[in-house]
């Protein structure tokens, strides 16, 4: 038995919905932020797969190539950033359909969304205590020596992009409680970013678990595939701590 993908308009822009055959009974979801491809989470079976086994519904907004940053994208939309869409109409939608709210959302995302997701759950790491991150494309800001169309659209220069990635939000007191991210060691572009967090969280004493070590195909699909039960294993891991979290 296979679950169910949709798509809805949340606040005029599209989100793939995701229900599983079962679902779980304490209104968990799964938020899936996409990469710059805006490849579907549906076109890898490896997810669906992973969220069926613990019943999670995703929710699966699309922002264009806005890299999830607090600054307008003129292609995804002329007023709100992605990162207000997010937090003031996709988790309402989420509370209203799913019955979920902080902490019963999970942050997903993979390449771009995965650095999004980052520095969603440290900059608001109360609403997202829960991220899990697969090839976090957190150096972006190198794209505007490459002839990103985008970012210029959105920033001033690269030092400005600079200032939205997700490393500079790890502090001491920007603590996500449950922190996860992977790449692979063959992933050119997005290794350094990633193992520089790691340091980084390492040396801060913030508690977070990552995957520099497995390869499975570089950047991509086929590595997003093979991390998809670790990535989700963990989600649902850290949601059921939540639940059990003395306050």
């Amino acid at each position: 038995m296979s679950g169910t993908w949709t798509e809805e308009q949340i606040a005029g822009h599209p989100c793939h919905l995701y229900e599983p055959p079962e679902r779980n009974s304490r209104n968990y979801v799964a938020m899936y932020l996409h990469g710059v491809h805006l490849r579907r989470l549906e076109e890898m079976p490896a997810f669906t797969a992973a969220l069926d086994r613990h019943g999670l519904p995703a929710v699966c907004p699309v922002t264009q190539r806005s890299w999830w940053a607090d600054k307008v994208c003129p292609e995804f939309d002329e007023h709100i950033t992605a990162e207000r869409h997010v937090l003031d109409n996709v988790m309402p939608f989420a509370k209203e359909r799913y019955g979920a709210e902080p902490p019963q959302i999970a942050l997903l995302g993979t390449s771009m969304g995965g650095q999004g997701a980052l520095r969603l759950a440290l900059k608001h790491y109360e609403t997202f205590p829960i991220v899990a991150a697969i090839s976090p494309a957190i150096d972006f800001h190198h794209r505007w020596d490459e002839g990103d169309e985008v970012l210029p659209t959105m920033f001033r220069d690269k030092e400005d992009a600079r200032q939205e990635t997700a490393i500079l939000y790890a502090g001491p007191f920007n603590r996500v409680r449950h922190l996860f991210f992977c790449c692979d060691p063959e992933d050119e572009r997005c290794f350094d970013g990633a193992d520089r967090l790691s340091m980084k969280l390492g040396s801060m004493g913030i508690p977070y678990e990552c995957d520099l070590e497995t390869s499975a195909g570089g950047h991509g699909p086929e590595y997003y595939s093979n991390m998809a039960d670790k990535a989700i294993d963990f989600l649902a891991n850290a949601l059921d701590r939540e639940r059990l979290r003395i306050v």
